[in-house]
């Protein structure tokens, strides 16, 4: 069984087009025979493929679907509520979880300070342009470079209503969130507010949620703000490797709030 998983792990590690035998043997640290003789073993059970002209081997569809149901084991929300509890505590500000839907960013969970504060998503469920507020620029900025490029290019129409986002601010911004893997704004757009926001990246360092807090801008000072982003990156760091990539809430974040 371990040399099987091996060479799952393997292929699931292999080109888009697959893998020889003799690359997959190397890898794994089998025999030619053993590796064959192994791959035609998952073949037989649905689990790996081979490509009749190629002759390459490759994960099956069968496989993925067995996966897929690993989706009822809980949701991305229970996971992740225990997290934005600890910062709430921690750092007595309202802490949010937003999860890219498209173009934009939905707030999927959230938990309250005891200072007022007024935010681009409002309440759960809300949503807004990825780019816009600090949560969602930290999704957008760790997305693929393609996927970002065109998400750009739909977005940036839709953010002439908000005052000194355009273009280059966005892109200077996506640059220095890049930079420092976090995203602090205290623009003035919304007066009296600031925020900082993470990332929160899954195995393949992919973008799929961002953990933000939002707050008066009196609160988000220099001296303070090392301590919070640390606190945020050991949150998000500790849930990207535990996120299930079939979770519907992740792909369908809005559908998850009709009961």
């Amino acid at each position: 069984m371990q040399r099987s998983f091996a060479l799952i792990r393997a292929l699931a590690a292999s080109p888009e087009g697959g893998e020889r035998v003799t690359q997959l043997a190397k890898d794994v640290g089998l025999t030619q025979g053993t590796a064959h003789r192994l791959l035609k073993a998952l073949m037989a059970e649905g689990m790996v493929e081979q490509d009749e002209r190629t002759k390459r081997y490759r994960l099956s569809l069968e496989l993925f679907a067995i996966a897929a149901r690993a989706q009822d084991r809980g949701n991305f929300r229970d996971l992740t509520r225990p997290a934005l509890l600890r910062l709430s505590a921690s750092l007595r500000d309202t802490v949010f979880l937003l999860a890219r839907s498209g173009f934009d960013a939905v707030c999927l969970d959230r938990t309250e300070g005891p200072f007022p504060i007024r935010s681009f998503t409002g309440d759960i469920g809300g949503r807004v342009a990825l780019g816009v507020g600090q949560g969602s620029l930290a999704i957008l900025a760790f997305l693929p470079e393609a996927e970002r490029e065109e998400v750009i290019r739909f977005n940036l129409p839709r953010m002439r209503d908000y005052q000194m986002v355009d273009e280059v601010y966005l892109r200077t911004e996506i640059a220095r969130t890049r930079e420092l893997g976090y995203t602090m704004t205290n623009t003035g757009v919304l007066e009296g507010m600031a925020g900082l926001a993470v990332p929160v990246l899954d195995r393949n360092g992919r973008a799929v949620a961002a953990l933000s807090i939002g707050t008066l801008a009196d609160r988000l000072k220099a001296e303070r703000l090392p301590a919070a982003v640390e606190l945020l990156r050991r949150e998000a760091n500790a849930i990207g490797p535990m996120i299930n990539p079939f979770d519907p809430v992740l792909h369908r974040p809005a559908q998850s709030f009709i009961r």
